[in-house]
């Protein structure tokens, strides 16, 4: 029992340094994350096109797709699930700090029902793309999507 406690002491200690360290990743670290969990977690050409729009659909291959991801941008652990505060600073857009903080802890669940932990990430993925933090998500990759096109034609 005191070595348990030891253990779990020592890893609240470890997650408080962590935290203190954690840095959110630029647009360039995203892009490596996603490459890389692509390569580990191998989507279809349907899959692929489907986020792209951002639609995420609920399946096995996405579901490790995105757990991959949230767990290399270090905003998921199967210990925890998503810190709410690194998903703030990672996704808050132009919301401040607090609101969106507030958004990502109604958007978090401490897996009660003991879900595998792919559908735990999914199932808060699903939450924060039909927050307000998706809604700026969606007009962000939007806007750059849109910006390239324009390139492409002026070209």
């Amino acid at each position: 029992m005191l070595k348990y406690l030891i253990l779990t002491l020592a890893l609240c200690a470890v997650q408080a340094y962590a935290d203190d360290e954690w840095k959110p990743k630029t647009g360039e670290d995203i892009k490596q994350i996603r490459i890389e969990c692509l390569k580990e977690h191998p989507l279809n050409g349907d899959q692929i096109s489907q986020l792209k729009q951002l639609i995420f659909p609920d399946e096995p291959d996405v579901r490790q797709y995105l757990l991959c991801s949230a767990q290399k941008l270090d905003i998921f652990c199967t210990h925890e699930g998503y810190h709410a505060d690194r998903l703030a600073k990672q996704f808050k857009m132009d919301l401040t700090e607090e609101e969106a903080l507030e958004i990502a802890q109604g958007c978090i669940d401490k897996n009660e029902e003991g879900s595998p932990a792919d559908v735990w990430a999914f199932r808060g993925h699903k939450c924060l793309m039909a927050s307000k933090i998706g809604d700026k998500v969606k007009a962000f990759v939007k806007a750059k999507h849109d910006a390239a096109e324009a390139a492409k034609a002026s070209a």
